[in-house]
């Protein structure tokens, strides 16, 4: 069975749409661990429900860097999860990480890369730059992490609709909503093709 370990900052709504998607029986995986840059967020409250392990690591929990890296390779040596699902993990990755686990580490945006992503290029900012550009339709974007931010092979996408009217809070909530349906089966679809599923 497909083993995966999810990496996230934020609510932890992308986490459990996966998580869910898991216990129905859509995405045949076991999630082994979260780990988190921040001990507080709703990703920790998620994992809780499901009795999934959480790593809370940060430069708070680890100041030098040197540690902080090993800390996070150490979970990854423990587990040896073959994939590494990144939902709304807001600090990139160190380069040793990537190296670890080359093209076995995902994200999901919420624009259709290559437009507006990289740097700056996070949250509700990705919605306020395609609502200022006066752009058609958005999206979310399945990707490979690489060491150039947001700029890995892409897996998959899902075109969303800019309406008229729309806010940036109102097209997030739109893009989000699409991520939820778009991540589990991108994961599973990749897992395939890699002879992991």
């Amino acid at each position: 069975m497909l083993k995966i370990g999810v990496m996230a900052s934020g609510g932890g709504s992308n986490f459990k749409a996966i998580i869910e998607r898991i216990g129905e029986g859509d995405l045949e995986a076991q999630c082994k661990f979260l780990i988190t840059n921040n001990g507080t967020c709703g990703a920790v409250s998620h994992a809780g429900e499901y009795g999934i392990p959480v790593y809370h690591i940060s430069g708070k929990t680890h100041p030098e860097r040197a540690d902080y890296e090993a800390a996070l390779l150490e979970v990854l040596d423990r587990y040896d999860v073959d994939l590494l699902i990144l939902a709304g993990y807001m600090k990139a990755l160190p380069p040793c990480m990537i190296a670890r686990m080359p093209d076995r580490i995902l994200n999901i945006h919420p624009s259709l890369l290559p437009k507006f992503g990289g740097k700056g290029f996070w949250g509700i900012h990705v919605h306020e730059a395609v609502l200022a550009a006066h752009e058609k339709e958005s999206g979310p974007t399945v990707h490979l992490v690489s060491e150039e931010i947001d700029k890995g092979r892409i897996l998959a996408q899902v075109k969303v609709p800019v309406l008229e009217g729309d806010t940036p809070e109102v097209l997030a909530a739109r893009v989000l909503e699409q991520e939820h349906n778009l991540y589990w089966k991108t994961i599973r679809d990749y897992a395939a093709t890699l002879g992991l599923s």
